[in-house]
């Protein structure tokens, strides 16, 4: 599906403002940064993205040039941003504290927010399976980027998140996704519980996971359009989302291990729902 967002042209640095009146009252430019081996290359790959800098640390100088290379070849042409190779302490200096970024690091614009109603447009016209992530306060980017990780792996097409309480895509988040940030849309909605009865509307069955549900999520069968709804690891799904729900599941944990974090959680029924529907 080519939903969630509209292309770019390709990447340019921003053009000089026209007198020094326009750079005054331009508002500062915000530094948004990727990091890591997987989450670059993903990013320098797509096309949509947008890209200022391409940062390296000394002695990573090859690696990055082979890994602009394949991007540039997989974004079927085109010229990579140049590489300005620092010290390392030079380019942890510009990244978080704690950032592994594994010698590279790249600045970008944000990509487009992708919309939910075209995804509820695209669903609308195409007759395949299609499954969706939901998550009811996830606030943890690293969960979410692993979330978004786990529905590029097992084909999902969308993580959905509430706008006011879920995080922003930031370096940390990316890197957990390892690239899936370039391939998954993160959809923002306002209220969850309305966008549960759109995607119901659009043919969707809604599952909630729930430790302590009756059945496993091996034993319904929810067709070939399914949002899989997730909570916290602390409150679980909220009262109005769960009421949301046509069902409640359970994945089958040893009584030594009941839980897992949301992010394994999602990664576990995501594989079910694409091994039933591959039939193997």
């Amino acid at each position: 599906m080519h939903f969630r967002r509209s292309a770019h042209p390709r990447p340019n640095a921003p053009a000089a403002p026209r007198s020094a009146a326009a750079a005054r009252s331009r508002p500062a430019r915000r530094e948004h940064w990727l990091y890591g081996r997987h989450a670059v290359a993903a990013a320098l790959a797509n096309p949509e993205r947008r890209w200022r800098r391409l940062l390296v640390a000394a002695g990573h100088e090859d690696e990055a040039e082979r890994l602009l290379a394949a991007a540039v070849a997989e974004r079927r042409g085109g010229v990579g941003p140049a590489l300005n190779v620092l010290a390392r302490e030079a380019l942890a200096a510009l990244l978080p504290p704690g950032a592994v970024h594994q010698g590279l690091a790249l600045e970008v614009e944000p990509l487009p927010a992708p919309d939910f109603a075209a995804l509820l447009h695209e669903v609308a016209t195409t007759a395949r399976r299609c499954v969706v992530v939901v998550l009811d306060q996830v606030t943890d980017p690293h969960n979410v980027g692993a979330v978004l990780r786990a529905a590029a792996a097992f084909g999902a097409e969308a993580v959905v998140v509430a706008s006011h309480d879920a995080p922003p895509i930031s370096g940390a988040l990316a890197k957990a996704a390892s690239g899936a940030v370039e391939r998954i849309a993160l959809i923002r909605v306002v209220n969850l519980a309305r966008a549960l009865a759109q995607l119901k509307a659009a043919g969707f069955w809604v599952c909630g996971l729930d430790e302590t549900a009756a059945a496993p999520l091996a034993a319904l069968d929810l067709g070939e359009r399914v949002a899989l709804v997730l909570g916290s690891e602390g409150s679980g799904l909220r009262r109005l989302v769960r009421a949301g729900c046509d069902y409640l599941a359970r994945l089958p944990t040893s009584p030594r291990q009941p839980t897992l974090n949301v992010a394994g959680a999602a990664a576990v029924a995501l594989y079910e729902l694409a091994r039933r529907a591959a039939n193997f």
